[in-house]
């Protein structure tokens, strides 16, 4: 089965529900998409479904699958996932609140860790993961004359073990839109997440915040980073010309949280001897790149809808550390999708 961390109840109303499917939704477990295989979950699931109140419990197991062609067999890892979803407001101001836990226990021998601590030190580790996520969200929409204005607040604290090390980290995430009343129904949206890093690889306490297994892309459109040691300071604006037609333009400034820790990227564990998250120096920097991108989606028939996308990262420091040559990147694609 496949389940999205969030995405437990759909609001209602419009701006909400998107804000949920877009903003909330898959930070810390989701099925990985855009990938050849994906990853999903064998486990059970619970749920007590209220009119205004959701209480939702998960036990499971992640597959592999990702960039592993063969998704059928399983990982040797636990997932707990508990959350209650409270719906507020009224139809003109609606809201939402959602408490949740997550509890992550990597029992995989023989996989490298991603850190900054010194290779040695990564190769004697060989203990295993057990860390405990804990945290929210809250959203709402306010209607008014000018327009809709929407909220978003997100945030988690972890704490547990790293291997040999203790683990203490935080991320959170201020976000807020306003969608005036003019022509071409403009949304435009802007905030800054952050994820923590670790600020000293010779302590006992690992600080990176670990993104337990989210899917990437959807708040990394271009992936080269996630959440994990990560200070992301966005504007968007999305243009909607007709009920068809969306077109979106981002731009990100990227910045590493902590200049001691790595440049991370993954999306979570996907093969038994693959750790799924990999990191890269930084040499003391923390500016990483600056993403500008567009998209314009297009629904031609209910089953048939075609995409577009080009983003392109201007390389700061931590880029430039790794590959001297080029500092920027560009990436593109076409999308045709069919429904069947």
């Amino acid at each position: 089965m496949e389940f999205f961390d969030g995405a437990e109840v759909s609001p209602s109303n419009a701006t909400l529900a998107a804000v949920k499917r877009d903003r909330v939704a898959l930070r810390l477990l989701g099925n990985f998409g855009f990938t050849h295989v994906g990853r999903s979950l064998d486990g059970v699931q619970y749920a007590i479904d209220r009119p205004r109140m959701n209480a939702t419990l998960l036990a499971a197991r992640p597959s592999r699958g990702v960039f592993q062609v063969d998704g059928w067999g399983e990982l040797n890892v636990n997932v707990f996932y508990g959350a209650i979803t409270k719906q507020l407001g009224d139809t003109a101001h609606p809201g939402e609140w959602r408490l949740f836990g997550l509890g992550y226990h990597d029992y995989r021998d023989d996989v490298l860790k991603a850190d900054n601590r010194p290779v040695a030190a990564l190769q004697a580790d060989g203990h295993h993961i057990n860390i405990g996520t804990f945290g929210g969200h809250y959203i709402r929409a306010i209607s008014a004359r000018p327009g809709t204005i929407d909220l978003l607040v997100w945030g988690a604290v972890q704490a547990g073990s790293w291997g040999d090390l203790a683990h203490r980290a935080s991320a959170f995430a201020a976000e807020a839109g306003w969608q005036p009343k003019t022509a071409l129904a403009p949304w435009i949206r802007g905030g800054f997440n952050y994820g923590s890093g670790d600020r000293n690889r010779n302590d006992t306490t690992h600080g990176t915040f670990f993104q337990v297994l989210p899917t990437p892309r959807l708040y990394a459109r271009f992936p080269f980073f996630n959440m994990m040691n990560s200070e992301d300071a966005f504007g968007e604006l999305i243009l909607r010309p007709s009920k068809s037609l969306t077109v979106r333009a981002d731009v990100h400034s990227l910045r590493l949280a902590d200049a001691n820790d790595l440049w991370y990227q993954g999306g979570g564990a996907f093969q038994p001897r693959t750790f799924g998250y990999a990191g890269q120096t930084s040499s003391g920097n923390r500016d990483l790149a600056m993403l500008s991108d567009a998209s314009a989606d297009l629904v031609v028939t209910p089953r048939v809808s075609i995409g577009v996308y080009y983003g392109y990262a201007a390389g700061g420091p931590v880029v430039k550390a790794n590959h001297v040559t080029d500092t920027n990147a560009r990436i593109a694609y076409l999308e045709l999708l069919l429904r069947f």
